[in-house]
């Protein structure tokens, strides 16, 4: 796997490391600390679309909701195949 496939999540991963340790409210500043801790360069585009979709929320709510939008997609996958 490329290594672009591998950071998809690298915003959303360093937001939650962060709300973990005990901050609330993670700045760009504190995402890009823990990033940059681990040689990760973050994409200050995609990092403020981030942290402005979650201004004012709770984490909590925001991850319930994603959970209750993931439970109602469908997830059938062709049948198996039969043993003979």
């Amino acid at each position: 796997r490329s290594s672009a496939c591998r950071l998809k999540m690298k915003h959303v991963a360093a937001y939650l490391l962060a709300q973990l340790g005990g901050n609330a409210s993670p700045s760009a500043a504190d995402v890009t600390s823990i990033l940059d801790s681990v040689g990760v360069e973050p994409d200050s585009e995609k990092l403020e679309k981030l942290l402005g979709s979650l201004e004012g929320k709770d984490l909590v709510e925001v991850l319930a909701a994603g959970k209750a939008k993931m439970a109602a997609m469908p997830s059938g996958g062709g049948g198996g195949v039969s043993a003979k």
